[in-house]
């Protein structure tokens, strides 16, 4: 999906830390915006034979075996993982045995992740919190599938987060061909931008128009202030999503078709959440029960096959959930 001659332009350090800084996992408080590091185990069923923390270095060793969260409990971390000896190495055997020389990143990114997984299943690496249990990994042609919905060739994607009237962060992805060749950052858009209003519902479209000067036609911009997008990457509830963007708390524009049903979905499984909890009230012998399934049930099926949790095979929103929340 990158190009081997990519190029990373219009970065300062911290355009690139805020950038960053932008995906952190929290869950709203500031002194929980922070991670805690994780805590790495290497053992041979018996004892452990290696502790390592993320930022604390290499511990002493703990009795063994230990549930992986009494462990990450035990040395303040947020994650956990551990693995026999000799997993690490299998993983890399596995890979090397399967990598062919036409592999992009995607390809070798969807095989390591299978092998990981492999791994898992067979008890020699643990984690924890396991985030993403039940998540299938989606096959090369799955993913490319979804991009070319989202970003056909010759197009870009972009995200503008605003602060204080301002251009906090940003982010541009050119796709030329089958690749990305341009990742871009704010400090070379800021200035094409203009005199702007301080009012970041109308210099989105200044935002949005340097870009498609510089760089390509927008194939789907995202455009919001910081604190509301970081809580809309953590809130859980149905049609949050379709929500912001009704209130234009969240501005998608040019909003792809496959993008467009999958926010309608939202909006449809937040009203029919709401019209079961009604309905229920009132209906104590549960004879409203069916019309209650069908309601949901359609509400799932109406994305048809250009909704990208159709395409995927999993709700990419609910993956972005759980990855950035902290609680289990």
């Amino acid at each position: 999906m990158l190009a081997r001659d990519i190029r990373f332009e219009g970065w300062t350090t911290e355009a690139w830390m805020r950038f960053l800084d932008l995906w952190a996992p929290h869950e709203g408080a500031p002194s929980e915006n922070k991670s805690r590091g994780g805590v790495v185990a290497l053992h041979d069923g018996v004892r452990i034979r290696k502790l390592v923390h993320t930022r604390r270095g290499r511990l002493d060793p703990v009795p063994w075996p230990l549930p992986l969260p009494e462990l990450a409990a035990q040395q303040e971390a947020s994650w956990a993982m551990s693995a026999r000896i000799g997993a690490l190495e299998e993983v890399m055997e596995r890979f090397g045995a399967r990598a062919k020389r036409s592999d992009d990143m995607l390809a070798q990114s969807l095989s390591l992740v299978t092998i990981v997984r492999e791994l898992i299943v067979e008890g020699r690496i643990d984690t924890w919190p396991r985030r993403l249990r039940g998540i299938p990994v989606p096959s090369e042609n799955v993913v490319r599938r979804a991009l070319d919905a989202v970003c056909p060739e010759g197009h870009a994607l972009a995200l503008g987060i605003f602060k204080d009237g301002e251009v906090w962060t940003a982010i541009c992805a050119r796709r030329t061909g089958p690749t990305f060749d341009v990742i871009a950052g704010p400090e070379d858009l800021r200035p094409a931008m203009g005199v702007i209003s301080s009012d970041w519902r109308r210099d989105y479209r200044h935002l949005a128009r340097a870009i498609e000067d510089r760089y390509a036609p927008l194939a789907m911009g995202v455009f919001a202030e910081l604190d509301v997008f970081r809580d809309l990457q953590v809130d859980p509830s149905p049609g949050a999503w379709s929500r912001a963007v009704a209130l234009r708390d969240l501005v998608v524009s040019p909003m792809p078709a496959a993008v467009g049903v999958a926010v309608g979905v939202d909006g449809a499984r937040y009203a029919a959440t709401k019209v079961a909890v009604l309905v229920r009230r009132v209906d104590w012998f549960g004879f409203a029960e069916p019309m209650i399934s069908a309601m949901r049930h359609g509400a799932s099926a109406a994305a048809g096959n250009k909704d990208l949790e159709a395409l995927l095979g999993f709700s990419p929103l609910e993956v972005l959930r759980h990855l950035l929340k902290r609680d289990e």
